[in-house]
């Protein structure tokens, strides 16, 4: 009786074991999360899908919040990799120092921070001195719309007007990127602040919404590149660094190790996760490489 008893016990000890190598985390197998700015939901969604496809052992948990939450997140070790517009600051970073943790950074893709307006209205153009100055509170006959006063676009806008709070007028706030969608297109002469991203792949209940928007044309300040015409957000303007709302995607790695995370990471900076930049409008950091064939 004793040896039987030992040999279920054997038996169910070799079990456990095999399922604590089950969940361990590799690179890709594994379970882990990821925080998101929601600015970029709709390619990391995009990475996400594929990645899980190609990688079955994987369950990676995507966690969608404004800029300073993903941050205030990551510090306070809810999770250890995020995708950001920025990377840490030195304050930021020195709390991961202390604990002997590498933060590794992967850019990914080039975003443009995108200006909506209705099709409805007569003005499809902006230029950087009009937009510093709605950021300053200063008169004008448009105002910008926000997704989240915590958002990094807010952020992005903030650090280019050199203001440290937002206007008491012509700025407002909502929620998400999809009701400054719905609010554009139901406001005339309102001007959306959204990431490209959004319009060029927007959910499905947007898409209808979507077609009475436009996006507009930006001109950069003088003397800067940019300067001489009105540009949109495209993978060329991108590239030729023409349009003047531009800033690189990263995932920040914490886990301290060669976990899922980094493993995700990898994908979105490598060929595939490029690839997938690529067909999403946004600009990847590494152009993928095209096969032709001659016959």
């Amino acid at each position: 009786m004793n040896k039987i008893y030992l040999f279920c016990l054997l038996g169910v000890l070799m079990l456990a074991s095999a399922c604590s190598q089950n969940e361990r985390q590799t690179e890709t197998s594994g379970s882990t999360e990821v925080l998101v700015d929601e600015s970029f939901a709709p390619i990391v969604e995009d990475q996400w899908y594929v990645f899980e496809s190609q990688y079955p052992r994987a369950k990676i948990k995507l966690m969608y919040e404004p800029e300073n939450m993903v941050v205030n997140h990551l510090m306070q070790d809810t999770a250890r990799v995020a995708v950001l517009s920025r990377q840490l600051s030195k304050e930021e970073a020195s709390v991961f120092d202390a604990k002997k943790i590498k933060i590794r950074s992967t850019p990914f893709a080039i975003d443009g921070v995108a200006l909506i307006g209705s099709k409805n209205s007569a003005d499809s153009t902006i230029t950087v001195q009009e937009i510093i100055d709605i950021m300053q509170g200063k008169v004008s006959k448009r105002s910008l719309v926000f997704d989240n006063a915590n958002s990094s676009t807010v952020r992005y806008l903030k650090d280019l007007a050199k203001i440290t709070k937002l206007p008491s007028k012509g700025v407002y706030a909502l929620k998400t990127n999809a009701e400054v969608i719905q609010f554009v297109h139901n406001n005339s002469g309102t001007i959306g602040v959204i990431g490209i991203n959004w319009y060029k792949q927007p959910p499905a209940d947007l898409a209808t919404l979507i077609e009475g928007i436009q996006v507009l044309g930006v001109k950069n300040l003088p003397g800067k590149e940019g300067a001489d015409k009105f540009y949109k957000p495209s993978q060329d303007n991108l590239a030729m660094e023409l349009y003047p709302l531009r800033r690189t995607l990263y995932v920040l790695n914490c886990e301290g190790g060669n976990g899922l995370g980094w493993g995700f990471s990898a994908f979105l900076g490598g060929e595939t996760g490029q690839r997938i930049v690529l067909k999403s409008g946004l600009l990847p950091v590494k152009i993928p490489p095209r096969e032709i064939l001659i016959k």
